[in-house]
């Protein structure tokens, strides 16, 4: 079985949760007996890659419009790689994508990996609206990664007839065992018991709205990561005056494992639908780990289950932030009990076994269809 993923972004250029998804998928499948190569595009660096056991082919990215990358080179590289493919395996949103899938005239079994609705260019969208339901139309399956985003995305209902769900799945065992030494630096940097953030730091995760919450509140924060916002982030919270957050910027896997097995919680207020699941949110609860996030209508809440696994609140309140923070802080056993449940809501749904044997199943379903 040989599939063929298209996707605008990959290691090492990006390292976000999409980018992870895609990871533990080839992983995954490709201990199954699956051949997984991936085409993307990249501005600089060699063509071809190993990542993982997997073949990435980098097609050169030509130029941008509103953060869509296009490239000539990657229609070609399309076809050409798709004649060798059983399936083609599409990771939406990416509008060049759509015209490249028309223009190489892809005709093998496809499936699109539906990761998030386009939430922000809602003009450019309606421009775009066409062409996309036309590419969606035309592909075989299109998978959701959570009941909640299925329930509660437009376009997804529209393909009702043809979407599954295949949650998202982490192998905990890929990631590094941190040693003593990293955790003794964290431990000396952090303290004892803190909130952690991971991720990239951008519009919709919220960030903006845990600093009001701590202008109130005295706990320690750590928020890992580096991104478009923050210069705006920090004087954010340089404005508050707030001593007690860190920003500690990206961390390499190493240092992001010791910092998710030494975290007291996971604060996690992305506040819009662009956040369609929250990978780390997801590590959290793999590192058993309680979470805090918002109820956003998405996977987010299908990954942690209010009362349960942590505390649910509404997006865009600081003082429900605020509270929820304190509520946990403030009863450790309460905490630690979220933590055990959430590890175990990992192992039962989550894991990358899992979404590799779901996935496995899907390409052999589309592979035997007739043409």
């Amino acid at each position: 079985m040989r599939v063929l993923h298209f996707s605008k972004t990959y290691y090492p250029d990006n390292w976000g949760g999409i980018e992870q998804v895609i990871r533990q998928l080839c992983v995954g499948t490709g201990r199954l007996g699956v051949t997984n190569e991936l085409l993307t595009l990249s501005r600089n660096g060699p063509s071809v890659i190993e990542v993982d056991g997997h073949t990435v082919h980098r097609a050169k990215l030509d130029f941008e419009v509103a953060s869509t990358g296009f490239s000539f080179s990657a229609i070609r590289k399309l076809a050409q790689l798709a004649q060798d493919a059983d399936v083609i395996h599409y990771h939406f949103p990416w509008p060049f994508m759509d015209i490249a899938h028309f223009a190489a005239r892809i005709d093998k079994p496809s499936v699109v990996t539906y990761h998030s609705d386009i939430v922000r260019q809602k003009n450019l969208l309606r421009l775009y609206s066409p062409l996309q339901h036309r590419f969606l139309g035309s592909v075989d399956t299109v998978v959701a990664s959570s009941p909640n985003y299925m329930a509660s995305s437009p376009v997804l209902k529209r393909f009702a007839d043809k979407t599954r769900i295949i949650t998202y799945g982490l192998d905990k065992a890929i990631y590094r065992q941190p040693s003593q030494q990293a955790k003794d630096k964290w431990r000396a940097q952090c303290g004892e018991r803190f909130f952690l953030f991971v991720g990239v730091l951008r519009y919709y995760k919220g960030l903006h709205i845990l600093l009001d919450a701590m202008a109130h509140i005295d706990y320690p924060v750590v928020i890992a990561g580096a991104g478009p916002i923050e210069k705006e982030l920090k004087a954010h919270a340089q404005r508050l005056g707030l001593t007690h957050v860190q920003f500690i910027g990206a961390v390499d896997e190493e240092d992001k494992a010791a910092l998710l097995e030494l975290s007291y919680a996971m604060v996690f207020p992305s506040h819009l639908r662009s956040e369609s699941f929250g990978i780390s949110l997801l590590e959290g609860a793999m590192f058993g780990k309680p979470m805090i996030s918002s109820e956003i209508g998405t996977g987010t809440t299908y990954i942690n289950i209010d009362n349960d696994t942590g505390l649910v609140v509404p997006p865009d309140d600081p003082a429900a932030l605020g509270a929820a923070m304190r509520k946990l802080w403030e009863n450790p056993a309460l905490a630690a009990g979220m933590g055990r449940r959430a590890e175990a809501r990992y192992w039962e749904l989550f894991t990358a076994e899992k979404m590799a044997e779901n996935y496995l199943d899907l390409y052999r379903e589309l592979a035997a269809k007739p043409s």
